[in-house]
């Protein structure tokens, strides 16, 4: 991968110019810089920065997330999905209080072992916070390297992700590491853009990048295809008394484990309302929905009614405006029904 060679003085000169300002640049503290790339995994950074800021807000330091309420935690974190991340963050912070004297830890071995943290966000903390020379290899990363060394490897196997890696590893500017790693992944998110669409006319790499120079940036980099998601068809419940809707919490494990939801549960012939042991006055539509998830994909129907009895199953609770604004966590999954909670809770 020999073009990398030639990257790091024009990239470097390019990011110092066109950089976005962002408060953990702005700030890059090992704690700023962790909580915004937990927060960055899988989303865009337009999504991110409201959360970033109420997060800090409430949670300043480490000891302060460490010490949140799982309720508030999870509320914090609403609407960004993958929510494994909020609790990774917080069984992190523990064993920061616990081996670490609450000192956040400044060797890329000790910040790979943080829960929830992999290498490439491993590799970002120790460079940007730490000054440490360690690659932080993601997508953009991986998108960027293959288009310039015009390399038709696999990005998504480990295989590549080593290679690139390691050839990183050699040409990472060990005065500026941090920015090094940030104007990679800078290029990637603004410039080497996925799908075939490169902005190459303001790319540093142009000169050297054998995608652009060969015409080839539409097949590269070589991306084998994702297995096709289940779909799942489930029925939503909405379940109303007076003012307040019903919800339950998932379970522990799995998926949105331990977030509230509407009950709902897959199609089929079984009366989940007798189940439960509710006896509505009328079932009327609700309106339907689609939420797609990393490998499932939900197809939703729903229910609403009101109920004459406030008698819930054991667990279940109810809701009115204010505790679904400022207490509960609902996932985006059932964004699609909110204007219709909104209503009922509004007519009764």
């Amino acid at each position: 991968m020999e073009e990398l060679q030639q990257l790091p003085i024009p990239l470097l000169l390019w990011y110092r110019e066109h950089a976005r300002v962002l408060p953990w640049r702005s700030d890059p503290t090992p704690y700023h810089v962790w909580v915004s790339e937990i927060m960055l995994q899988q989303t865009r950074v337009a999504a991110v920065l409201d959360y970033y800021r109420r997060f800090l807000e409430a949670a300043p330091t480490v000891s302060d997330l460490a010490q949140l309420p799982t309720e508030q935690l999870m509320k914090l974190w609403q609407g960004l999905g993958y929510y494994s991340r909020a609790r990774n963050l917080q069984k992190a912070a523990l064993q920061i209080m616990e081996h670490h004297g609450g000192v956040f830890p400044n060797t890329y071995k000790d910040i790979r072992a943080l829960s929830g943290v992999g290498d490439y966000t491993a590799g970002a903390i120790a460079s940007i916070a730490f000054h440490l020379p360690v690659p932080a290899v993601d997508g953009n990363v991986l998108r960027v390297s293959a288009r310039i060394c015009g390399d038709p490897g696999d990005i998504s196997t480990p295989a590549m992700k080593k290679k690139v890696t390691h050839a990183l590893a050699e040409i990472i500017p060990l005065d500026s590491p941090g920015d090094f790693n940030q104007a990679m992944m800078e290029l990637g998110a603004t410039v080497c853009l996925p799908n075939g669409a490169p902005l190459c006319e303001k790319c540093p790499a142009a000169q050297f990048c054998r995608a652009f120079q060969e015409g080839r940036t539409q097949e590269l980099p070589v991306k084998a295809p994702k297995k096709a998601r289940r779909v799942e068809q489930r029925t939503v419940y909405l379940l109303f008394y007076q003012n307040r809707v019903a919800l339950r919490r998932r379970p522990d494990r799995g998926l949105l484990s331990g977030l509230w939801e509407y009950p709902n549960e897959p199609v089929g012939e079984e009366d989940w309302l007798s189940r439960w042991g509710l006896v509505p006055a009328h079932l009327e539509p609700a309106g339907k929905g689609k939420h797609i998830f990393t490998h499932i994909e939900w197809h939703m129907t729903g229910l609403s009614c009101h109920l004459d009895k406030p008698q819930l199953p054991e667990g279940w609770v109810w809701a009115d405006r204010v505790e679904l604004r400022d207490r509960y966590a609902l996932p985006n999954a059932f964004q699609c029904f909110a204007q219709t909670v909104a209503d009922h809770l509004g007519r009764f």
